[in-house]
């Protein structure tokens, strides 16, 4: 429906172009010309009404008519999308219940670090356990951890 209003509405504008363009315009007799007073007049002389300005008032509407009805078809399907949080969701719940592989252990090698113009450092490995006098202090907004 929303392509056939959408084809039927590129044929009513070039022919709305086509047909401006061919009309004359108003101040394009031998008075308006010259200066005359004739083409300046608001609610002045008017000439019958020609097959170009008739066909230009029906493309008119018909040219309205088809914008309107494009813009209610365009949102009627607007909120049929899903959001960003429902895309997430889908992506982090399995499909199939397949068990997770383990995680890969950390590396227990020491570590050398050299920080800017500076000497090299050793660092020791890590280890899973903290030193005995160790304090762990949560950084803020976080919960602290939970004691064994």
């Amino acid at each position: 429906m929303y392509i056939l209003v959408l084809l039927i509405h590129i044929v009513v504008c070039l022919f709305l172009i086509v047909v401006v363009l061919l009309q004359s315009g108003k101040a394009a007799d031998l008075a308006g010309a010259f200066g005359g007073m004739g083409s300046q007049t608001a609610f002045g002389p008017r000439g019958s009404a020609t097959l170009l300005s008739k066909a230009t008032t029906i493309s008119a509407v018909l040219f309205m008519l088809t914008s309107l009805s494009l813009s209610i078809l365009a949102t009627r399907s607007a909120g049929l999308g899903t959001t960003v949080l429902e895309d997430v969701k889908q992506k982090n719940t399995p499909t199939k219940s397949v068990p997770a592989a383990p995680a890969p252990a950390p590396v227990q090698q020491p570590m050398q670090m050299t920080p800017e113009g500076g000497a090299p450092i050793n660092l020791p490995a890590p280890t899973k356990e903290l030193p005995p006098g160790t304090k762990v202090v949560p950084m803020p907004g976080t919960p602290a951890p939970a004691k064994k």
